[in-house]
């Protein structure tokens, strides 16, 4: 009975062991670039952001990191996809409901531009012989926005981006990284869609 007791013992002994150290193997550093979302709704449309969040980690972001006059992902790891739930007006354009990948073209003066890509396309896909293919790019664009880059309140280690409207129809989209904070506004339209329920009825 005592050889028993023993042995069962030194037996969960060794399976708790084995258990620790596997799940100990199994366990991952934490990303270097995070998967993160942020979405509000404005007026009817959800506005939604999926990106990767990069770190400064001592470096130079733009002019060094992200070079000047270089579309970039605007983000880390996969493309960073903003999506509509209903059709939105930007920059004076009329945008679809729908998924859109988001680039940053950084400039060393003057406006940057942002892409919404119309075909949800990684910034990747116009890489040819090791550079970016800008014009195939801008073909692509559902909308390009200029923006005037301002400095950002405080140094942003991680980047990110946030959403919000005041008067619950346009909505200001901000991305911050480093020094620097980049806006565009997004209207939901909502006077119109308003008078588009009314002539359903």
């Amino acid at each position: 009975m005592k050889n028993t007791r023993l042995f069962l013992s030194a037996f969960a002994f060794i399976l708790f062991l084995s258990v620790s150290t596997t799940s100990f193997a199994q366990l991952q550093a934490p990303a270097p670039s995070p998967a993160a979302h942020v979405s509000q709704i404005v007026g009817f449309t959800k506005i939604s952001i999926d990106y990767s969040s990069p770190a400064v980690k001592g470096r130079k972001v733009f002019g060094e990191l992200e070079k000047y006059g270089v579309s970039w992902r605007a983000g880390a790891n996969g493309p960073t996809i903003i999506e509509f739930s209903t059709g939105v007006s930007i920059a004076g354009k009329s945008i679809p409901a729908g998924k859109y990948s988001l680039f940053i073209t950084p400039q060393q003066s003057g406006d940057w531009t942002i892409h919404l890509n119309g075909k949800s396309n990684a910034v990747f896909a116009y890489t040819k012989d090791g550079k970016i293919d800008e014009a195939a790019l801008a073909k692509d664009d559902a909308v390009a926005i200029k923006v005037t880059p301002i400095p950002a309140p405080e140094t942003f280690e991680r980047l990110a981006y946030f959403i919000s409207a005041e008067d619950n129809k346009v909505a200001s989209v901000t991305f911050m990284w480093a020094d620097v904070m980049l806006s565009f506004e997004v209207d939901t339209q909502v006077n119109q869609k308003i008078e588009g329920f009314k002539g359903v009825f």
